[in-house]
């Protein structure tokens, strides 16, 4: 009985280890995970401040300030 215990017990450490080791993401995936990120948030940029947008914010607010007088 003892080597059966220490057996179920030792096949349950070694799949936690592996469970552990392949957890999370690895240098190459952390920096395509950035690029990504960065190129985002430049086009975002580039919608939000580009004239349209600006105008079709501009149009909301003043629309908005008016609907109260």
């Amino acid at each position: 009985m003892y080597k059966a215990v220490w057996a179920r017990l030792s096949a349950l450490v070694c799949r936690m280890r592996a469970a552990r080791d392949d957890a999370g993401m690895v240098t190459s995936e952390y920096a395509m995970g950035i690029v990504a990120a960065v190129g985002f948030a430049v086009l975002l940029y580039q919608v939000v401040t580009s004239e349209v947008v600006a105008a079709q914010l501009q149009a909301i607010v003043k629309r908005a300030l008016s609907a109260g007088a």
